[in-house]
């Protein structure tokens, strides 16, 4: 992946979570307040993030025990299939973090050894801060549920954080076309 779309990426996620938010869409908002404990966002989320999981034991090399890939395939896929049985609450948030840290791994690997552009660190700081934000979310996935209560509690607290998203997903979105 080109250091242009690994930047481009986070832009265009941000502008598409910021621009509802600050707009004061009342759709997105209620949808963002019913996500933790979606059964349908659970299904999407923890699915593909099981499967992209999944995906990797698959492909692990002989160095990386590689040769127990089966049996842990099968060990994983049995957990992720018990977690729809056995801890159904905040499954969607847990599946976002799957896909948020598994997601981080290209878009901090384009970045990687990219000195002579310091742009880059525009991106690679807000990868950062979701991949500790998708660790602290996947380990209490309550929070989130309780930061987006907070969030709407103040309609301006919404309209603010929209606006943070967006300005920096504009931002990203051109810096993107800077390398």
């Amino acid at each position: 992946m080109s250091l242009t779309v690994a930047t481009l990426i986070p832009g265009l996620i941000l502008l598409l979570l910021g621009m509802p938010l600050l707009l004061g869409n009342s759709i997105a908002g209620a949808a963002l307040k019913s996500f933790p404990r979606s059964k349908a966002a659970s299904y999407l989320f923890f699915s593909v993030g099981a499967a992209w999981f999944l995906y990797n034991i698959w492909n692990l090399s002989m160095a990386d025990m590689g040769e127990y890939r089966k049996l842990l395939f099968v060990g994983f896929l049995f957990v992720a299939v018990m977690a729809f049985k056995c801890v159904p609450d905040f499954l969607s948030v847990r599946g976002l973090c799957a896909i948020v840290l598994l997601g981080a791994m290209p878009l901090l690997d384009a970045a990687y050894m990219e000195w002579a552009k310091p742009q880059r660190l525009l991106m690679v700081s807000v990868v950062y801060a979701c991949i500790a934000a998708a660790i602290w979310l996947g380990a209490q996935p309550w929070r989130l549920r309780d930061w987006i209560n907070w969030l709407f509690i103040v309609p301006q607290r919404a309209r603010i954080a929209g606006g943070v998203c967006t300005g920096y997903g504009l931002l990203l979105c051109g810096v993107a076309f800077t390398y």
